[in-house]
C-alpha cells in the first residue's frame, strides 16, 4: 500500500506529456541567457555622467586660473560705480562721456601722483637725516647704558662687531636673492593696476551701453529691476566712499594736532598719509599709517615715537567702536554689526579686496531686497521698546503684599489666627460647636 500511494503522488506532480520540465534557478555567477540585453538608456546615461564630470573639472580649473582676473574686474566695477556720479554730471552738461571719464581719471591720477611724490621726497629726506644722525643716537644710547649698568662699551667696538657678524652677512645674502622676487611682485602689481584702470574706464565710459546690452535680453519687468539695482549700487558705493572720506578727514585732523604739539616735521603731509592709508587700505592700513609718523617722530625724540604709538592705538579703538559704526550705519544704511560681519566675511572670501568692497556690496543687496520685504506696523506693547509695563509690575507687587499680610504670625493658634471660625463638613466649626447649639 505504501508503494501504491507514492506512485499516485508522483503521477499527480508529474508534468503533462509532451512538455519539458521547468528549468531550475541559474547558478550563482553564471552568464545571462542569450535573450538578455543592455537597457538602451544606460550608455547614454554613462556618457552624460562622464560629460558632466568633465565639464565640472574644466570649469573648476578655469575658475581657479581666472580668479585674479575676476577680482580685478570686480574692483574695476566698484571703482566705475564710484566715479559714475561725476561722469554722469559732466556728460549731462554736453560733454562726451568718454572724454568726461578721461578727465575724471586724469584728476584722480594727478592727485595720487602728487601725493606719492610729496611723501616720497619727505621720506627720502627723513631717511638721509636718520642715517646722518645715527652715530649721535648710538652714542647717546651707549652713554645711557654705561651710566646705568657701569659698563665700558664703545661705538667703534659695536660697529666692528656688527660688521663682522654672521647675522649681517646672512641678511645681505637673503636680501640680494630676494631682489628678483620683489621686482616681480612690483611688476605684477603694476600690471594689475593697469588692468583695473582699463576695465574701470570702459565700465564708466560705456555704462549706458552696458546697461542697454544687459536689458536687451530681459523682459520689461526685469529691466526695471536691473536699472533700479544699478542705481542703488551707485548710491551705496558713493555713500561708502563718502563715509570713508569723512573718517579720513577726522583721522587726519586728529593726528595733525598731535604731531604739531610734538613739533614733528612734515605734520600736514603725515596727517594726510595717516588719514588716507588707514581708511582706504583694509586690514593693514592702520599699521602702515602709524609706522611712518612713528619713524619720523623717532628722529626728533625717541619718546615722541612712543607717544605717537599710544595715540594711534587709542584713536584706533575710538574709530572702531564709536566713529566707524555711526558713520557707516548712516551713509551706507546698514547696522554696525552687519557692517562688521560683512567685512570679516569679505576678508575670508577675497582677502583685502573683499574687506574693501564688502560694505557697499552688502548695502546694495540689502537695499535691493528691502523692496520685496513686506513690513507691518509695530504694536504699542511696551516690551517692543525694551521696558515692562507698569500695570504688570504693580499687579505683581500687590499680589506679593496680599500674600505677606495673609501669612500667620508665629505663636497664634486656633480662632485667633483667622477672622472667624472656619466651617467644616457637617456645619461644625473649628471650636467644636455647631450652628445654633453647643456640644
Amino acid at each position: 500500500m505504501a508503494s501504491t500511494d507514492e506512485t499516485g503522488q508522483a503521477a499527480r506532480h508529474a508534468p503533462p506529456a509532451g512538455t519539458a520540465p521547468p528549468a531550475g534557478p541559474p547558478a550563482h555567477g553564471s552568464a545571462a541567457g542569450p535573450g538578455a540585453r543592455m537597457p538602451r538608456w544606460l550608455p547614454r546615461a554613462m556618457v552624460l555622467a562622464l560629460a558632466l564630470i568633465a565639464a565640472f573639472q574644466l570649469g573648476s580649473w578655469a575658475f581657479h586660473q581666472l580668479t585674479g582676473l575676476l577680482i580685478n574686474v570686480l574692483i574695476a566695477f566698484f571703482l566705475a560705480l564710484a566715479i559714475e556720479p561725476a561722469v554722469s554730471w559732466m556728460a549731462g552738461r554736453g560733454m562726451r562721456r568718454g572724454f568726461a571719464t578721461f578727465l575724471v581719471f586724469l584728476a584722480v591720477l594727478i592727485a595720487a601722483a602728487g601725493f606719492v611724490t610729496l611723501l616720497g621726497s619727505m621720506l627720502a629726506g627723513q631717511i638721509v637725516k636718520m642715517v646722518e644722525e645715527f652715530p649721535d643716537y648710538l652714542d647717546s644710547v651707549i652713554n645711557w647704558v654705561n651710566g646705568h649698568f657701569h659698563t665700558e662699551l664703545r661705538r667703534v667696538d659695536i660697529q666692528e662687531g656688527l660688521l663682522r657678524s654672521d647675522w649681517l652677512r646672512n641678511y645681505v645674502q637673503n636680501s640680494a636673492t630676494g631682489v628678483l622676487d620683489v621686482s616681480a611682485q612690483v611688476l605684477g602689481g603694476l600690471f594689475q593696476l593697469l588692468t583695473v584702470l582699463l576695465f574701470s574706464f570702459y565700465f564708466a565710459a560705456d555704462g549706458p551701453r552696458l546697461r542697454r546690452g544687459l536689458c536687451s535680453v530681459l523682459p520689461p519687468a526685469r529691466q526695471a529691476e536691473v536699472l533700479r539695482a544699478w542705481e542703488i549700487a551707485v548710491d551705496k558705493t558713493g555713500g561708502y566712499l563718502y563715509s570713508r572720506g569723512l573718517m579720513a578727514l577726522v583721522s587726519g585732523v586728529a593726528h595733525y594736532i598731535l604731531l604739531e604739539i610734538l613739533e614733528v616735521p612734515y605734520a600736514p603731509a603725515l596727517a594726510v598719509w595717516v588719514g588716507l592709508v588707514s581708511q582706504f587700505i583694509p586690514t593693514i592700513g592702520t599699521y602702515l599709517a602709524g609706522a611712518l609718523p612713528m619713524l619720523i617722530a623717532f628722529t626728533v625724540n625717541p619718546w615722541y615715537a612712543l607717544w605717537v604709538l599710544v595715540f594711534v592705538v587709542i584713536y584706533q579703538q575710538f574709530e572702531n567702536y564709536v566713529l566707524q559704526p555711526k558713520l557707516t550705519s548712516k551713509t551706507v544704511d546698514i547696522h554696525p554689526a552687519v557692517a562688521f560681519g560683512s567685512v570679516i566675511a569679505g576678508t575670508a572670501l577675497l582677502g583685502a579686496v573683499g574687506a574693501l568692497i564688502a560694505i557697499p556690496a552688502v548695502a546694495t543687496l540689502q537695499a535691493f531686497l528691502g523692496a520685496y520685504v513686506k513690513r507691518y506696523d509695530v504694536t504699542d506693547d511696551p516690551r517692543v521698546h525694551g521696558r515692562r509695563g507698569r500695570r504688570s509690575v504693580s499687579g505683581t507687587s500687590t499680589r506679593l503684599r496680599k500674600l505677606w499680610t495673609r501669612r500667620p504670625e508665629p505663636g497664634l493658634e486656633g480662632p485667633e489666627r483667622t477672622e472667624g471660625p472656619e466651617r467644616t463638613e457637617g456645619g461644625e466649626g473649628t471650636d467644636g460647636t455647631r450652628d445654633g447649639g453647643s456640644s
